[in-house]
């Protein structure tokens, strides 16, 4: 079957301009061009795509059923397009992630970095930020802390200073930090998080009671089921709080380390790595804008 491609061009820049003049400026051609690769269209169809108004174009509900068709076509063809004429080969990239930053930032922008660098196949790896890069085969691993690891060569990519997160009903009867000596403290494996914290307030640190968790996901979500307060990187868990599921009760942030993009310094940088860390440095400037 015949496909009347320039036709179907004109027809979906019409349809996106409502506006023949400038259909025809996109697709440089002649208007006259536009109006007759429509009415072929329409002539084939035996159906009107566009009712001619005054000062531009309507679509008819024909048109209206057409155009979502042809705008998803030729972005799968774009996309096709755009993979094949990639010469580069297909690399394989490891990564280890500390899970709080996989799930928290990197999944949500996965998307973004799969169509920026569609020649790097992934391998995402999560670990509670203790990790064996040359056992396990990582290419990178980002990590939380203060960038010193031995025989790594650390870029910090981003601070992600302390919060107390506890739920809405929680948060309630916490009016000053002192109030947080009645309530289960959660507690990660950095043993002196929260006497730092209470330092900071000026408050002296109480008995710290509640659960021990190796993984701030796990801290989070025990927050979130009402177990008590825990201290966590809000930039990571910014899905919960727009949510409502936890909130933040003071606005005292401890700052404790941050996020760190590591590599052994004996590993040669590949293309692979080039490109994450090239599309790392992007996507956190995009997100500082």
């Amino acid at each position: 079957m015949h496909l009347p491609l320039n036709a179907l061009r004109a027809f979906e820049a019409s349809a996106r301009h409502l506006n023949l003049t400038r259909a025809a400026q996109e697709l440089h051609v002649t208007q006259t061009a536009v109006s007759q690769h429509i009415r072929k269209l329409e002539d084939r169809l035996g159906k009107p795509l566009f009712r001619r108004l005054p000062r531009g174009l309507a679509l008819t509900d024909e048109g209206q059923a057409l155009l979502p068709v042809v705008t998803e076509s030729f972005s799968n063809l774009a996309r096709a397009l755009e993979k094949l004429g990639d010469t580069r080969p297909r690399e394989v990239l490891t990564v280890g992630a500390v899970g709080t930053f996989a799930v928290g930032w990197l999944l949500p922008r996965l998307r973004d970095f799969q169509q920026a660098c569609p020649f790097v196949d992934l391998r995402l790896l999560t670990h509670n930020n203790r990790v064996d890069m040359a056992g396990e085969g990582l290419d990178y691993a980002i990590r939380f802390g203060d960038g010193a690891w031995h025989g790594t060569h650390a870029e910090r990519i981003m601070d992600a200073p302390m919060s107390v997160m506890c739920t809405p009903a929680l948060a309630n009867s916490l009016r000053v930090p002192s109030d947080l000596a009645r309530q289960p403290l959660l507690r990660s494996y950095r043993t002196d998080e929260w006497s730092a914290w209470f330092e900071a307030a000026g408050v002296p640190c109480p008995v710290v009671r509640g659960a021990v968790f190796d993984s701030s996901l796990t801290l989070a979500e025990a927050a979130a089921q009402g177990a008590g307060a825990a201290l966590l990187p809000a930039c990571m868990f910014e899905r919960e709080l727009r949510q409502g599921r936890l909130v933040r009760p003071f606005a005292l942030e401890l700052r404790r380390g941050a996020y760190w993009l590591t590599r052994l310094q004996s590993r040669p940088v590949t293309a692979a790595m080039h490109a994450f860390h090239g599309w790392l440095a992007t996507a956190q400037k995009t997100k500082q804008k």
